[in-house]
């Protein structure tokens, strides 16, 4: 969720209902780190729980990253939220709990959110912490219909938002294969006979043709988009669609629907340009997943490796003002 989106919080009610549209979905059997920055949420990341057997084995791994990650959003305060039966829950939060004290990370509150109740760890007023849980419907929260009326929206669960960019299937699918098929062709022979200029030249030729269709609330045909595809792995190419893609909603829009009707094998290009532009407008989880699809489709691909490492180590979208131009940065 991006700044201009600023959703009143005032109770732990509030922040459970917010945590879906922080996230883009609705978390199950997970953890979740709200980190704050003085009394801005700069950060919120969802981990799987672990097996319960294990939760020290699983901190040791995961812990190292989850601090960096809001050492880099400068997070001073953090809030722990379990989500899932007490016995996967406890032994979670009792192990992550004093690392981040350990690292100077002050924990605002600790609360497990099982069946629509809430229980927090830390608080000891049964007046406002009964031991049997505070029950909340998120569905009635006054901060969900701000969401609402704010544009916010959220997906069931993270396999659903999985599911938003997963490759088409059916007879769009085999028009897409049998338009690729032939703009493979294409290439080559333009290849051939004009070499690697004339190949730059009709990649920058289809990206403009893209953005502009996409502004125009239009979508490419199957034939252009598999031009597109057979030419976004040139890197040159690829770069200059990179230049001209932000944040805003369109296009995200526009590398979602590439991403998807791409060939699997095509698919790491325009899936790197979607996790750019949706981390560039604050939708992270977006993100990760097309990440993901990028490097499923190909994992040494360099820049879904590059926006991977960024949004693992918790850096800001602004780390890569200027890109394709200069290099990545180091962290410290």
């Amino acid at each position: 969720m991006s700044d201009k989106h600023r959703l009143p919080v005032t109770s732990p009610a509030d922040l459970i209902a917010a945590v879906p549209y922080l996230l883009g979905f609705h978390p199950t059997d997970s953890l979740v780190l709200v980190g704050l920055a003085g009394t801005r949420v700069a950060v919120a990341s969802r981990t799987d729980l672990p097996d319960p057997a294990d939760p020290v084995g699983w901190a040791d791994e995961l812990m190292p990253q989850q601090l960096r990650m809001l050492r880099h959003a400068g997070v001073t305060t953090a809030i722990v939220i379990g989500y899932g039966p007490t016995d996967l829950v406890t032994p979670v939060v009792d192990t992550v709990t004093p690392r981040l004290r350990d690292a100077g990370i002050d924990v605002f509150d600790a609360l497990r959110v099982t069946d629509r109740r809430y229980y927090s760890y830390l608080c000891q007023d049964l007046t406002c912490c009964p031991i049997d849980g505070v029950p909340f419907d998120p569905d009635r929260s006054d901060l969900t219909l701000h969401a609402i009326v704010a544009g916010c929206s959220t997906l069931p669960d993270r396999r659903a938002l999985v599911a938003s960019i997963a490759p088409i299937d059916g007879p769009a699918r085999t028009a897409v294969t049998r338009a690729t098929y032939k703009a493979r062709a294409r290439r080559r022979t333009l290849s051939a006979e004009g070499g690697r200029d004339a190949l730059i030249r009709a990649g920058e030729d289809i990206v403009r043709e893209t953005f502009a269709r996409y502004a125009d609330d239009q979508v490419l045909t199957d034939d252009e988009l598999a031009w597109l595809t057979v030419l976004l792995p040139i890197t040159a190419i690829r770069d200059t669609a990179w230049r001209a893609t932000d944040s805003q909603p369109w296009h995200v829009a526009l590398w979602s629907d590439i991403t998807r009707r791409a060939q699997p094998d095509l698919a790491a290009p325009p899936a790197s340009l979607l996790a750019f532009a949706a981390w560039r407008s604050g939708a992270g989880a977006l993100a990760s997943v097309a990440v993901d699809r990028a490097l499923q489709a190909n994992p040494s691909y360099s820049l879904a490796q590059l926006i991977d490492r960024a949004l693992r180590e918790g850096l800001p979208p602004s780390v890569l003002d200027g890109w394709p131009d200069q290099d990545f940065p180091t962290a410290p």
